[in-house]
Order: structure tokens, then sequence, then C-alpha cells
């Protein structure tokens, strides 16, 4: 436990929030020589990549280009984790560019454990100079605010109780759901836009803060022939096996589940532990969304990859259809998002009891026994994931709002999109946006690699407090391509260089993003950190 003496004393810069966007601005703040204190609710920094349990979404160029310097060093970091401390083969061992998990959804698929170690290294010279304070467990209970300006912001210390305040020159909201735009009272939009607002095609007619993205409690299994690893009968089981939404092919503890991009019903399989050798396994979205198979889809450790013997089996992680949850919103209300959040985790581990006992099995047989839920994967005493699957947060109103005009290819054409004058990165992926509480089924859209433009990180008021993940200035239906690992971790970088770049140079951000002279010293900064800013001339999107 730490008490207010033993932390630095009004940091130049507080980031609240310790996903992959707080462990980017923090990097970046330290790398400038600020001070900087990190703030995270669980125990685990890292977010998506580690107390949610989700490997990264990549665009299919991430090891050429495409990403920051920083964001590769982490994916550099991983691999080389494996490659010194796990028994792979000598095939495995020599690839530079390895899978560890062989897993279909990206080219990197990890154990979330190892994602933070890698992190917690990152981080590790800037604690040890005294530049840097990490402070898990805490979350933030209010914001303090003069004018346009948030002076200070009281965190609750989750494991002793204490409430601490701690005040900064900038303050950085890396939450998960944007909590602290809300507390600070920023203007900020939550949930649909409204069609006529940015005339966006697949926005619906009439906006509502209530219609969000599902959630996910994602879990860790593995498989031991011969094994019986049931779980007790979950409180909601009943529940979960009966449910089958209106737009949903059959129950949603099944094997049928739409297609994405097409809504068509499609089979998936489940097949654990397959034979195929992992290094046979390609992971590129932009040709196969790698969904079909459920066991290798998220696969975060092959077996195969290894010297025999090793393991005894793959470690897949579930974050699939079966288990997307919708029934009520996340952000509405701290009664409404802890009912949300614990009828999640009821559907998860109905999903895994289900898989246990009822699964249809390719031997004309039923269920799984040896499944084996890994409490030690996800660091939890119930072998559920620390937080759930955030795919969307309340988003700042800023300068600038990015919609579907600036990157859908039918809006924008293959060699289209909107070119910022003040890119602070770049990001590729589709519009990919999960069923919602509203009712509404998947919106897969096709989307160019985009930019990142510094007015989407300023708010159209607030003076010193920037957005540094998912909650930039993005529509509802932009977050869905806005919101993944790389482009997070380039928002959160971006931020961090921002706030102490205006310390440096005594001005604000509204300056920096609409001053080109400002604007150009600032691209130097970034330019100079390897933060890519402009996509070369590619295709094949």
């Amino acid at each position: 436990m730490r008490n207010r003496s033993t932390l630095i004393a009004d940091p130049d810069i507080l980031i609240v929030g310790g996903g992959l966007g707080g462990v980017a601005a923090a990097l970046a703040a330290c790398r400038a020589g600020r001070s900087a204190i990190l703030t995270e609710e669980t125990d685990w920094i890292g977010g998506q990549l580690t107390a949610q349990a989700v490997p990264p979404d990549e665009h299919p160029w991430v090891e050429q280009f495409g990403v920051t310097a920083s964001y590769r060093a982490l994916r550099q970091g991983i691999r080389s984790y494996y490659r010194q401390w796990y028994p792979l083969r000598s095939q495995a061992l020599a690839l530079n560019e390895l899978n560890p998990g062989a897993g279909r959804v990206s080219k990197l698929c990890h154990e979330p454990r190892v994602a933070l170690a890698v992190l917690r290294a990152m981080l590790a010279p800037y604690e040890s100079d005294g530049r840097l304070q990490v402070l898990t467990e805490h979350r933030a209970l209010a914001a303090h605010v003069d004018g346009d300006r948030v002076t200070a912001v009281t965190l609750h210390d989750l494991r002793s109780g204490n409430a601490i305040e701690i005040s900064a020159s900038y303050v950085l909201d890396a939450t998960e759901t944007g909590e602290l735009l809300a507390l600070a009272g920023a203007e900020f939009s939550l949930g649909t836009d409204a069609r006529a607002e940015y005339d966006e095609p697949h926005a619906p007619d009439l906006a509502d803060p209530l219609d969000q993205q599902g959630i996910t409690v994602c879990f860790a299994l593995s498989h031991h022939e011969r094994e019986d690893h049931t779980i007790d009968v979950p409180s909601d089981y009943s529940f979960w096996r009966s449910y089958h939404p209106d737009f949903w092919p059959g129950p949603l503890l099944g094997f049928a589940a739409p297609d994405p991009r097409s809504l068509e019903p499609v089979a998936r399989t489940f097949v654990p532990n397959p034979t195929e050798d992992p290094l046979d396994v390609s992971a590129d979205q932009s040709a196969d969304a790698g969904d079909k198979e459920l066991w290798t889809f998220r696969r975060v450790l092959a077996r195969a990859l290894h010297r025999p013997g090793s393991f005894a089996s793959d470690i897949t992680l579930v974050n699939w259809p079966l288990n997307d949850y919708w029934l009520k919103p996340l952000i509405g209300g701290e009664e409404t998002s802890q009912q949300a959040v614990e009828e999640a985790r009821q559907l998860s581990l109905s999903l895994l009891y289900w898989l246990q006992t009822e699964a249809p099995r390719a031997d004309g047989g039923t269920g799984f026994p040896g499944l084996r839920l890994r409490p030690d994967v996800m660091g939890t005493a119930d072998g559920l994931a620390k937080s759930p699957y955030v795919r969307e947060s309340r988003r700042a109103r800023t300068v600038t709002t990015i919609t579907e005009h600036d990157v859908a290819i039918a809006l924008v054409g293959p060699h289209g999109g909107t070119r910022y004058r003040d890119s602070v990165g770049v990001g590729g992926y589709r519009i990919d946006l999960h069923p919602s509480t509203g009712g509404s089924n998947y919106i897969d859209v096709g989307s160019v690699p985009f930019e990142i433009p510094l007015g989407a990180l300023v708010p159209q008021r607030v003076r010193n407090l920037l957005p540094a993940g998912k909650n930039i200035g993005t529509t509802h239906i932009t977050n869905g391509c806005y919101r993944l690992h790389p482009v997070e971790w380039n928002v959160g970088e971006a931020a961090g260089a921002l706030a102490a770049h205006c310390i440096d140079n005594a001005v604000e951000p509204h300056q920096v993003q609409a001053e080109d002279k400002h604007f150009d010293e600032f691209a130097r900064v970034l330019d100079h950190s390897g933060i890519q800013r402009h996509w070369p001339d590619i295709r094949g999107y």
C-alpha cells in the first residue's frame, strides 16, 4: 500500500487507466523526461492484451510497417520472451515472425502473462529512475475542475480503501470506458449517433446512448483426454442454454453463428489439440477471418511448436460469438454496469459447461469433459479474465470527429481516405462492430488504412484533459476500426508525447493542433520517436 507521502509530488502527467494506451502514454511522457503516475483498476497493466485476455488484432502489414517503434518493440519483446524461456523446437525458434500460439486471429497470438512481463519490463527503467510510479488496483473516484481545467483526481485504493488526491499539469483518460471524461464534466458521446448528425450510412435513425457493443468475459482452456474437469452447473445455465436471439441462426450456445461480414449462418467447428503442424497455420484476416475453427482461432500456446513432451495441451482463449454479451449496456450507471459484468461472466461459465457436457463432437458423441479452465493463465481464482473485453467507450467531443466518410471503402474508394495535416499516427482494420445492446447484429464494413488526426485527441473545451485510448473523437461506427490494439497504443503514445511537449514549450494542445508552426515542431518529436504518421502507397486491402 502506498500513502500520499510515497507518491511523486504533483507529477507532470497523471495517466488514469493502465491499458495499452495508458502504458504507451507513460512511456512517451517519461521518454520526454517528464514525471508521471500511471493508475490501473486491476493488478495487471496491459488492458485488452492482458487483463482482458485478447490477442492483438492487427492489420496485415504489421510485420513491415504501420505501427510505432515502441509498439514494434513490444511485439519483439514478446517473441524474445518465448525464444529465451520456452522449449521451442528448432524450426519455431528460427522463425523471425514467430506466432507462439499459431492462432489464426493474429500473427502474434500469445499468453496474457507474457505480454504483462514485457510491458512491465518496458516501464521498469523509468520506475527505477523514480520518474514513473504505477499504482495498480486504483480507480478514479472524482475529478476536481476549475473552469476548463482538471486540477486533481481522487483515486480509490481498492486494497486499503483509502482515497488519495493527485494533482498534475495534464491528466490523460486511458480508462476502458472513458470514465474520467464523465467525472470531469467533459463533453462526450456514448452509444449510437443519429444518422442525421454525420450522415453515416450505417448509423441508425435515432441516437441511443444505451445502444453499445456487447462485452465479452474471456477465459483460457486446455484439453486433457480421459480426464474430467467439468465445472459445477452455473447458476444462470438454464437461461443461457435456451437463449435464442432473434437475429441468430439457433441458440447462442451452439456452433452456428452469423458470419460477421455477410450475416449468413455459418457452422463453426471445435477440435481441441488438432494434429496439423502449427507451422502451417496462416494468420491473415484480410484473406481469412480465421474464426470458423474455434480452437485455433485464438490459440495462444501451440504445444507442437515445442519439443515433444513439453506441454500436455495447447492453450486457447475463448472470445467467440458464443460468449459475446449484449443484454445490458456496460456504461449505464453503476448498478447496470455491475449487472452486465456478472451476467457476462455467467454466460462464459455457461458456455464452458455446455462445451464440457453437451457440445456435439465429430465422433457423434457430446461434451468435452477434458476441457480444463486455466486460472493460472488468467491470473484469477475463478479462471475468468480480470475484466471484460470492452469494445466501446465514451467518446470525447473533440476538435475533429472521424466519421464513416473518412474511412469506409464504399464511400472513399480503395485509394481514398482522409489525409490529415495533423496526423499523429496510422492504423488499419475493418469497421468491426459486434452485436449491440440495442438489438443490432454485426456491422462489418471494409475500410482503408487510416490516419489518426491530432484533432481527435483534443477536446473541444477542456484544456488539459486528453483522451488516450478508445475514447478519442470517433463515432459509434468508426470506433469499430479505431479501437484495436496498435491504434490504442498509438493514441496513448501520441497523447503522452503531446502532454510532455506542451509542458516543455508552454503551449496548449489546441494551439499545437491549430497552428502549423506548433504542430510542425510536435511532428518532429513524433518522427524522432518512431511514430509513423502517414501510410506508404499500399494495395491489397
